[in-house]
């Protein structure tokens, strides 16, 4: 059966822009319950969904972390394009990474970085992320166990360069986050990796700004966005983003 992969999205609203990005072997489907909340509360929201993604694993793979940052990028540029002229960036896993990044490169109003991993030292994690990926997509499929068990033995041995792209690409955001001076919220599940919720504390410190804070759901995993507290999570993001000074003024959606 042939799956249809999520596609971007944009959610028009009032004149201030949130970028939101998502993560690694995820979609759009991640932040799309937190862009519609804020839709509702005056923000205008675009995700840009990273070449291969949302498809299979093998497609996946074919692709690099310098094309998912061109998709980032691009995603930016398409706000401004639209004449928001002040962004705010909001992502989960390798999207908050994404999201300092961004920081890192432009001027953003405000960061959101959620479950990043920044401080991650090895691809292990990657490719366990990838292979889970690729057993639930193999089955949604409709594949027979025995097929799914050669294919899954088919990616151990396929080329993982695109995995150690990924290490480098965060290991060069970690080391500019001093450079970092928007209002930073850091958002963390407290059922988490030991490396993710290092990483949120790390991040805290690191960044130079006086306004960021750090938020714990201590009944949620790495997925925040569409985990148990889910709901919290919208909550806090809209209560950071509306608290910003905005040179234009919010208008919710009837």
């Amino acid at each position: 059966m042939k799956l249809v992969a999520p596609k971007s999205f944009t959610f028009k609203g009032g004149n201030r822009a949130v970028l939101l990005l998502h993560g690694f072997t995820g979609s759009t489907k991640d932040v799309k319950r937190l862009g519609e909340y804020l839709q509702k509360r005056g923000f205008t929201c675009h995700a840009p969904m990273y070449r291969g993604h949302g498809g299979t694993p093998e497609e996946l793979l074919q692709t690099t972390p310098t094309q998912w940052w061109e998709d980032v990028v691009e995603g930016y540029n398409f706000l401004r394009n639209q004449g928001y002229e002040e962004i705010a960036v909001a992502g989960i896993s390798l999207g908050g990474v994404f999201s300092l990044k961004v920081a890192e490169e432009f001027p953003v109003k405000a960061i959101v970085s959620m479950c990043a991993p920044i401080k991650r030292s090895n691809t292990d994690g990657l490719f366990d992320r990838l292979y889970n990926y690729a057993k639930v997509y193999k089955s949604f499929e409709g594949k027979s166990r025995e097929v799914i068990i050669q294919e899954l033995e088919a990616l151990k041995n396929s080329p993982l360069d695109s995995l150690s792209d990924v290490q480098s690409f965060i290991e060069d955001a970690c080391v500019d986050l001093p450079t970092i001076s928007s209002p930073t919220l850091v958002l963390q599940g407290a059922l988490d990796g030991d490396i993710y919720k290092e990483s949120a504390s790390f991040i805290l410190e690191q960044v130079e700004t006086d306004t960021k804070e750090i938020i714990w759901y201590e009944e949620s995993g790495h997925i925040i966005t569409t985990g148990k507290e889910k709901d919290k999570v919208c909550e806090d993001v809209y209560a950071f983003l509306n608290q910003l000074d905005w040179t234009e003024s919010v208008r919710a959606v009837v």
